[in-house]
């Protein structure tokens, strides 16, 4: 059974911060948020697995950091 990797785990986090900053250069803020919802659907899509989707959207909900997780 697959488990939410709630570490970091991206190989170049900064790369990957400024790829995302670029993907949202010249929209609204309609736009914007119209981009970060289809991004969510299309990794949920690559994730597929039904149980770590909801242990990513507790995390997600969860108050924040402090923990060191993401």
């Amino acid at each position: 059974m697959a488990e939410l990797v709630d570490t970091p785990n991206i190989e170049d986090r900064d790369g990957f911060y400024q790829d995302l900053l670029a993907a949202h250069d010249g929209l609204s803020e309609a736009q914007s948020q119209a981009l970060n919802a289809r991004l969510v659907l299309v990794l949920a899509n690559h994730i597929g697995n039904g149980q770590v989707l909801r242990e990513a959207l507790d995390l997600a909900k969860s108050t924040g950091t402090e923990d060191g997780k993401i």
